[in-house]
């Protein structure tokens, strides 16, 4: 039987350190009697700059036996790979998919955590692809199947997930060369040796089925504020809201402190002060259903939000993390705007936003000014005053065109919650959360919106006549599609076009 070469196939995302995985193979490879060979086919820009490194490894004592130089592959060929390395979940599953992972052959290493497709992120609804189904497929195609989370233990080795990827390589013996060998590879690089042994000795433990200890389970402490206004609000919570909705109750107070002030936070209690007085409140899934949903609404995405998570401390830090700004270089940060007509009337005073919605030159003037995009950089002193000027406009949200709008339907949904509890509380759970139909900044939100008003339109002409369950189906028909084609079949199935 001929020797065949040991083919390895590499699924990364930019920035990630695939090349780098695939460089130190040829290097384990080239100075232990092998002929290597590595090639790169990028992927697709959905997937942040996914590319396959493929190397191929054979024995230079046997290509001399063979009278010659080993001819090697370009690309991986479904079912003809011998280990797959996947820097992430759906990477792994990319793999599968590709037919790269074969159960008579192949080992498949991945990590466990997940970065999210565009596709992912922008759907109306929950967009995710479930973890479980993709482990449960890459179990069953895989003859072995190494995984955890590996972006875990590389942040905690202060190292990068190609390093713990190496590791978990050498710990799952595949390839004919010792943990030294291995570790030597590493040195020779001569960058970043030290976390990156760190990060390898973790992986190779790991792979090899050594257990770790258990982190400790701590419970979530009650928050104590400084602020004696603040502190009030946590005892109110505290002392009036029952155990089970307090977690949910405290993360709305502490959202909305920061979203806008004190006072809103109260108004935030105030409403489900009245929730809780509702009979059907006492199973706890209405009422932990009703925060959750009601301090989103409260806090929608408007242009004085979005400016101020864009110039924020901890932004900066996160891009800078992300990007691996090194001491000495400039981060440049572009931010790409294009307020519509319709956002800027929404941000001034009500009264002022109704007149422009109905001017004639003032509106075309405005839109002619508005029909270009352009780019602030956030990162320059202008870009970044320009943009906290709109968050601090924040001030006056409540008095604004789009505050009186959001009021206005959150005090309806609030209004039919409680006429709806008393007769059918599953029902007002599925209404409490029709409240994720409406999210998003800009188009995002104006077809979810549109979405919402067509369901709670349905449930109003329905009243107590509509099942819990026909409102859900209608919900998740409209998270299904931006275009809502899929809800106005579900309509037409149950009659309530």
């Amino acid at each position: 039987m001929s020797v065949q070469p040991i083919k390895i196939a590499i699924l990364a995302m930019g920035g990630e350190g695939g090349g780098v995985l695939a460089d130190w193979i040829v290097d384990l490879g080239e100075a232990n009697g092998y002929v290597a060979q590595t090639t790169s086919v990028p992927g697709v820009a959905q997937r942040t700059g996914a590319t396959i490194y493929y190397v191929e490894l054979y024995p230079e004592a046997q290509a001399a036996a063979d009278g010659g130089r080993p001819v090697l592959a370009l690309m991986p060929l479904p079912g003809d790979v011998d280990i797959v390395l996947a820097s992430e979940l759906m990477e792994a599953g990319r793999a599968v998919q590709r037919g790269l992972v074969t159960s008579d052959r192949t080992t498949l290493i991945a990590s466990t955590h997940r970065v999210y497709s565009i596709a992912e992120k922008s759907a109306l609804g929950d967009g995710r692809v479930d973890s479980r189904q993709l482990l449960g497929h890459a179990e069953r195609a895989a003859r072995r199947f190494i995984r955890f989370d590996m972006a875990q233990a590389a942040e905690s080795a202060g190292s990068v997930i190609s390093a713990v990827l190496f590791g978990a390589l050498a710990g799952a013996g595949v390839l004919p060369f010792g943990r030294a060998q291995f570790e030597a590879t590493i040195e020779r690089g001569g960058v970043g040796v030290k976390p990156s042994l760190k990060a390898f000795g973790g992986a190779f433990s790991r792979a090899q089925g050594v257990a770790e200890e258990a982190a400790p389970v701590t419970e979530v402490p009650v928050p104590q504020p400084r602020h004696p206004a603040v502190r009030a609000l946590v005892e109110r919570v505290q002392s009036r809201f029952p155990a089970h909705a307090r977690f949910f109750l405290l993360e709305g107070v502490r959202r909305l402190i920061d979203y806008q002030d004190l006072d809103y936070a109260t108004l935030y209690l105030d409403r489900m002060q009245a929730v809780a007085a509702l009979p059907a409140a006492d199973d706890g899934r209405l009422l932990r259903e009703t925060a959750r949903h009601l301090a989103l609404w409260m806090s929608y995405e408007d242009t004085a939000r979005v400016a101020a998570l864009k110039t924020r401390s901890t932004r900066f830090e996160r891009v800078r993390g992300e990007a691996r700004v090194q001491d000495g270089q400039v981060l440049a940060i572009n931010e790409y705007m294009h307020p519509r007509l319709q956002e800027i009337c929404e941000t001034l005073p009500a009264g002022i936003g109704r007149w422009l919605v109905k001017s004639g030159l003032p509106r075309r003037v405005v839109e002619h000014f508005t029909q270009k995009g352009r780019v602030v950089q956030t990162n320059s002193l202008r870009g970044y005053l320009l943009l906290r000027t709109v968050a601090g406009m924040k001030r006056w949200r409540r008095t604004t065109l789009r505050y009186a709008a959001e009021n206005r339907r959150i005090e309806e949904w609030l209004q039919r919650i409680a006429t709806t509890a008393p007769h059918n509380a599953e029902l007002a759970v599925e209404i409490a959360q029709c409240q994720r139909l409406v999210k998003g900044y800009s188009d995002t939100h104006a077809r979810g919106l549109r979405n919402y008003d067509t369901v709670m339109d349905a449930v109003r002409r329905a009243g107590a006549a509509i099942a819990p369950a026909t409102l859900r189906e209608l919900r998740d028909a409209a998270l299904a599609d931006e275009h809502g084609h899929k809800l106005r079949a579900v309509m037409a199935q149950h009659a309530l076009g």
